[in-house]
């Protein structure tokens, strides 16, 4: 089984990298592999809402790692998705590029889903709920935690004084491999929901 994160933050070993590791450190017992991926410090454009990814199942711009992403989350088990806080919210670049990952609607369904949300202050469960709505809309399992899965601090060196955060962080990694285990085991068992054929999508006008 294969896990893929995101590191959101533009620091390579900030904080965010701290509770990724702290989660990696954890899966990696249970014999499930992660792989990083570091997309906080790249130039990555909004989305247009040109809708072309829906026919295409790519994204139309180039240059930056969304279509690669795109291609690696519906290849694994399960997603981290870590982002520091930025105005009481997830970061402008790793925004732009989760609604452009998100949006040419990847199979993600019943996949497993865990965040990691990094601050100084406060802030922090606004972005976390952020975090938790791409699982949402796109039918996956959100990791169970025992709080918020949010650390603190401005460095790896404050955020080693969170212990209550790191704890958080260090459950939800197991929770997370016990998660992945359990649907493997339950796939020849139980079948998954029937899908709709058909969305049904309605505009209120008034």
């Amino acid at each position: 089984m294969k896990v893929i994160a995101f590191n959101g933050s533009p620091h390579y070993e900030g904080v965010v990298a701290k509770g990724i590791s702290v989660m990696t450190e954890e899966l990696s017992k249970e014999g499930i592999s992660v792989e990083t991926i570091h997309v906080g410090d790249k130039n990555i454009h909004g989305c247009m809402h040109c809708q072309k990814c829906r026919e295409i199942k790519q994204c139309i711009i180039s240059g930056d790692p969304v279509n690669e992403a795109f291609e690696k989350i519906q290849a694994a088990d399960g997603v981290i998705l870590g982002t520091p806080v930025y105005y009481g919210g997830v970061a402008g670049t790793f925004k732009s590029f989760l609604d452009r990952l998100f949006f040419p609607g990847p199979v993600m369904q019943y996949k497993v889903g865990a965040a990691v949300v990094s601050l100084r202050r406060t802030g922090g469960i606004a972005a976390f709920h952020q975090l938790n709505n791409y699982f949402n809309l796109t039918q996956m399992i959100i990791t169970p935690g025992i709080y918020w899965d949010v650390i603190h601090g401005m460095n790896q060196e404050e955020v080693s004084e969170d212990l209550e955060g790191l704890q958080i962080m260090e459950t939800q990694g197991r929770n997370m491999a016990w998660l992945l285990k359990t649907l493997e085991a339950g796939k020849n068992n139980v079948p998954y929901p029937v899908p709709i054929t058909k969305r049904v999508r309605t505009n209120f006008i008034h």
